[in-house]
């Protein structure tokens, strides 16, 4: 499979408290540290995102602004 550049993939497991853990690449790569939040976004169709804080605030706006028009 050719993956685009800057597109990554991971494996992980959900727990049995629904909990998974963040595979330290992705922690590295997207700064992510304990105490951190994230925002999940969830799509019956498209599935599952997780957003960093640092990307939440113009993600969101997007979303607004779609609405809007």
């Amino acid at each position: 499979m050719n993956i685009p550049e800057g597109k990554y993939a991971w494996m992980v497991k959900i727990g049995e408290k629904g909990q998974f853990v963040i595979p330290k690449e992705a922690r590295e790569m997207f700064e992510l540290h304990p105490g951190d939040e994230i925002l999940v976004l969830g799509d019956i169709e498209r599935g599952i995102a997780i957003l960093p804080k640092t990307k939440q605030q113009d993600y969101i706006k997007h979303i607004f602004k779609d609405i809007d028009e």
